[in-house]
């Protein structure tokens, strides 16, 4: 469902003194709003229908995630796509998708100006990655009764990890993995998952943070190891080419990190084990 900003200018109050801002950020976004036909063109390569269509994986609540009581769409990539649309002069709308794929397909066909995902070099082959505006920590969650108290003890011969097929997780432990085997599933952990690891068919389960410290919170006989493998990068991604899109994008994270917008949005979300990415370049 897309739920669209009640303004285009979105606007954010803060106190505090915040850390000064890139020289190369705060010139690109002033030249954008420094006149109307400079911000229209800040408009027509950020939104060329005339709104900024925005998209995030709708199980995904490290993303982005729909209030149950306000039905506004809450968390990092809302805060980003909503000041995009503000620098532009626009309106927003914030759609959920099916999956990474379907953000990635949304993008690519033209249906959003950007998308929200977890980098990874296989899909940087189809769209193009902003640098990383939040790190998403992966751990296990695992029976109560689990020899597994760290990573480490998990790369074990004999191990069973359950991982959704194509997250950022599987392909980074499809990398990394030396001696445990990898159990891909559709549904990522979801119920069916749930009743594996406690039926002792899978010995651990891999995911971020935010999801599996729900499932845990809400399921007896499941823990949380406390340490992490994996800070997955996300990211904006655009059309692939679109140069000038992708570098008002970079901008607009750089500004935003520098500000407190990200670190703002985290908070307010009520995110696990998600952090500001720091400053770097893809």
């Amino acid at each position: 469902m897309a739920v669209p900003s009640m303004l285009p200018n979105h606007n954010r109050i803060r106190t505090g003194k915040f850390p000064p801002r890139n020289l190369a950020t705060l010139t690109l976004l002033a030249c954008l709003l420094a006149s109307p036909a400079q911000a229209n063109d800040a408009a027509s390569i950020l939104a060329p229908t005339g709104t900024l269509r925005a998209t995030y994986i709708a199980t995904n609540p490290v993303q982005a995630f729909v209030d149950p009581v306000s039905k506004d769409v809450r968390g990092p990539a809302a805060a980003l796509a909503r000041e995009l649309a503000r620098l532009a002069g626009v309106p927003v709308t914030i759609t959920g998708a099916k999956g990474v794929e379907g953000v990635i397909e949304s993008v690519k066909n033209g249906a959003a100006d950007i998308g929200f995902v977890a980098f990874d070099p296989v899909r940087a082959a189809q769209v193009d990655f902003s640098q990383n505006y939040a790190l998403a920590q992966n751990s296990y969650i695992v029976p109560g009764n689990s020899p597994i108290k760290s990573v480490a003890d998990a790369d074990r011969p004999g191990v069973r990890i359950g991982v959704g097929l194509r997250d950022a997780g599987d392909h980074f432990l499809t990398r990394t993995l030396e001696h445990a085997e990898l159990k891909r599933n559709e549904g990522g952990i979801g119920e069916a998952a749930v009743k594996l690891l406690l039926a002792g068919e899978l010995d651990a389960y891999a995911g971020n943070r935010m999801r599996l410290h729900a499932v845990a919170q809400k399921t007896p006989g499941l823990r949380l190891v406390p340490d992490n493998f994996y800070g997955v990068e996300q990211a904006v991604i655009v059309a692939k080419g679109n140069a000038a899109h992708l570098a008002i994008v970079n901008a607009a994270i750089d500004d935003a990190r520098a500000s407190g917008l990200i670190a703002d949005a985290i908070a307010h979300a009520g995110l696990v084990g998600v952090d500001v990415a720091p400053a770097n370049k893809r």
